[in-house]
């Protein structure tokens, strides 16, 4: 299925402009609970010997704070502290690898935090543990590995030590090049240095440069967005995330620094994203869906158009139907049908890799969660969901077993974000800017945990 322009209708957006998941698992980590600490080893016992594995490993340090950030982090100066979190990596890992080094590692991503704190003997000790744990790909054309860096502190040198560990792709953090609103945030960083990473990156042979925009911070108009898109578009990134700032202090006490009178209001906030949306169609990238542009010589684009784009915890993938592996301080791993979280503080963490029992909370989906997952899944990568298909899948009678679902369906085809047919539901131009709200219809969960624990959709 081609990708299409999307179609902007205000008074619609405005209207479904309501809070939700963004739909990274189906349930939502809300729903997890406690769970044995062996569950995780549990399923790798009991799954595939053979088939591939991505890898997520979680770095949460950073030097400086920036004060819009909702991560799981840690900011400190303190370089000694890497060197203690990777003793308990190395546990961690140790405790893993024999149920998982015979699967072979085709995606690997540092994420955080910063993952570009670690100093480069740091880095190197990572990934000599690593090479020792795991069957790491050593075809660059088959392996995606990539690693989030902030160009502050990121250098040359650590592209160099990076590309030549096998790395190939590697996301940017920018968030906007507006100076007001850079200082706003606490994250000064200009076009020229990101410039001179992406050359430099490029040179190298890093194949997928992605940026990350924010928009709806401190002090941003429509004519700052222009010159930040312009910059940006300069600049040619392959992929761009476009995400809405959450304004959220009572649950992220750096967003306290932020004041709400500074913020742009919310018909300018929408604003902002038509500026984004029309500016990056322009220049020809396409929109993938829940935030995200890839340029037409893309792999998520060639996803989507074959099938197989697929979404996890790090957004939207290439790499679909694969167990992921997440290790670290607050890592996620999706293993066949269960979710399972390490500790998320890092004294916790730590001590727990000591023990062998990093995981402490988790979920096991149920018949009807894989249903839901099922649909939501190609709601959020394809925009359409076959009713036939469904039935034949999970033995279900679709018309009868989603009843309520369908009769609330109709509304939103007659706002125009869906076609809704008796055989099939396609998401329009209009409504795939609107899927965390389509995707909310299948969400069984949503009452109990109550739509204000969840971000806007724009």
């Amino acid at each position: 299925m081609a990708l299409a322009d999307i179609l902007w209708k205000p008074d619609t957006i405005a209207r479904y402009n309501i809070s939700g998941p963004r739909y990274t698992s189906y349930p939502t980590a809300l729903s997890f609970t406690d769970v044995p600490h062996e569950q995780r080893e549990n399923v790798l016992q009991a799954t595939p010997k053979d088939a591939p594995l991505s890898l997520y490993v979680h770095i949460p340090f950073c030097h400086h704070l920036c004060y819009y950030c909702a991560c799981t982090k840690v900011v400190t100066r303190d370089q000694s502290k890497a060197d203690a979190y990777l003793d308990a990596l190395a546990l961690e890992m140790a405790q893993l690898a024999p149920l998982v080094r015979h699967r072979k590692i085709r995606q690997l991503h540092w994420g955080g935090g910063t993952p570009t704190f670690l100093n480069a003997a740091q880095t190197e000790r990572l990934m000599h543990l690593l090479q020792q744990h795991f069957q790491l790909e050593t075809n660059d054309r088959k392996r995606e590995y990539s690693i989030e860096i902030d160009p502050r502190v990121t250098t040359v040198a650590h592209l160099e030590q990076l590309r030549a560990w096998g790395f190939n792709r590697v996301s940017l953090g920018i968030q906007d090049f507006h100076r007001p609103t850079q200082e706003a945030v606490h994250r000064i960083q200009g076009p020229e240095l990101v410039g001179h990473l992406v050359k430099a990156a490029r040179d190298m042979g890093f194949h997928g440069i992605s940026f990350d925009l924010i928009y709806g911070l401190p002090f941003q108009s429509l004519s700052s967005m222009k010159r930040t898109l312009n910059q940006v578009i300069e600049l040619a990134p392959d992929r761009i995330a476009c995400y809405s700032y959450a304004h959220l202090p009572e649950r992220f006490a750096p967003q306290n620094r932020i004041l709400s009178s500074d913020l742009p209001s919310p018909d300018t906030k929408l604003e902002l994203l038509h500026t984004l949306i029309e500016g990056l169609q322009a220049a020809d990238y396409r929109y993938i869906g829940m935030d995200h542009f890839a340029r037409p010589d893309d792999g998520l684009v060639k996803a989507y158009e074959n099938g197989t784009l697929q979404r996890n915890f790090q957004g939207y993938s290439t790499h679909g139907n694969t167990d992921l592996l997440g290790i670290g301080m607050s890592a996620i791993s999706a293993l066949q049908d269960q979710f399972l979280q390490n500790h998320a503080n890092l004294e916790d963490y730590q001590k727990a890799c000591t023990t062998g029992q990093t995981t402490y909370r988790g979920y096991v989906l149920n018949e009807d969660d894989r249903i839901r997952r099922r649909i939501i899944m190609d709601l959020a990568c394809q925009g359409y969901v076959n009713f036939a298909m469904m039935c034949d899948e999970f033995a279900i009678d679709f018309w009868r077993y989603f009843a309520p679902e369908l009769e609330r369906l109709q509304g939103l085809a007659d706002d125009g974000l869906i076609e809704l047919t008796e055989d099939d539901l396609t998401v329009t131009t209009l409504g795939r800017l609107l899927l965390r709200p389509i995707c909310m219809v299948f969400d069984a969960y949503l009452g109990g945990h109550g739509q204000q624990q969840f971000s806007r959709v724009i």
